[in-house]
């Protein structure tokens, strides 16, 4: 394996608890959605989140357009888009904490100087500002070294499309098999894989052991290379990756 010398992380409750925040915000207007079609089914944050978790709000509009057989225009779904990561954001940079522990391994790595840190994300990109900075992220990773499925590249996708991983390597320049990534969800472990980017399996933010190992079974699955439950593991997981 080359030498791991950048780490990317994903940053929705793998950096930042923020998942829950933003699918409350979610789910109030994809139940609008759903009313305006005339269809019955109502979603809350927590059930839109075991459906879509890792997408972002246009995974999640194309995701219930596909179940339930309607049709937006363009346009609708950019104005459903553009409304939802308003309201997150606002939600965010009043509630967001960070993930438990995580606040110190970036500290240790960011004055080591021994990795390159980036953030790769589903989220629209200034959401993702906004969360690392309420948090005091920000200061450990370059502004051109955050990147976003939903605004970084031409044409916006979300994972588990590889297109946000395989961007982020390109504008570092480093090839996939030189970076490591973290990932708590299957669509985000699947695009760091399918990228060859080996992967670090995060279940700390599930709440619950047995949720903890149902999602590590997934990830498993999915490809990561080994799991982490806490943090503190971070160190111990690179190294079994850089061993490997």
């Amino acid at each position: 394996m080359p030498k791991i010398t950048h780490i990317l992380f994903d940053c929705d409750n793998t950096l930042v608890l923020s998942e829950e925040l933003a699918f409350e915000a979610c789910a109030e207007l994809s139940n609008e959605m759903l009313a305006k079609h005339n269809i019955s089914e109502r979603y809350t944050g927590p059930d839109l989140m075991s459906t879509f978790v890792g997408q972002n709000f246009r995974g999640v509009v194309m995701g219930l357009q596909s179940k339930y057989g309607f049709k937006l225009s363009d346009a609708e779904v950019d104005s459903y888009v553009s409304r939802e990561l308003g309201k997150v954001i606002e939600t965010l940079e009043a509630k967001a904490e960070p993930c438990i522990g995580v606040m110190p391994v970036l500290e240790d790595l960011y004055k080591s100087k021994k990795y390159g840190l980036a953030v790769v994300s589903s989220s629209a990109l200034s959401r993702v500002q906004a969360s690392v900075k309420k948090v005091g992220q920000d200061k450990f990773f370059p502004p051109d070294h955050i990147f976003s499925a939903a605004t970084s590249l031409p044409v916006p996708t979300t994972k588990p499309d590889p297109a946000i991983y395989l961007h982020a390597c390109k504008v570092i320049g480093k090839e996939p098999g030189e970076c490591v990534a973290v990932e708590d969800s299957k669509s985000g472990t699947l695009s760091a894989v399918r990228a060859g980017i080996p992967t670090v399996g995060y279940v700390g933010s599930y709440g619950g052991v047995i949720k903890q190992k149902e999602m590590a079974e997934v990830l498993k699955e999915a490809g990561v290379k080994v799991i982490m439950d806490d943090w503190s593991q971070f160190m111990d997981c690179l190294g079994k990756i850089e061993a490997m």
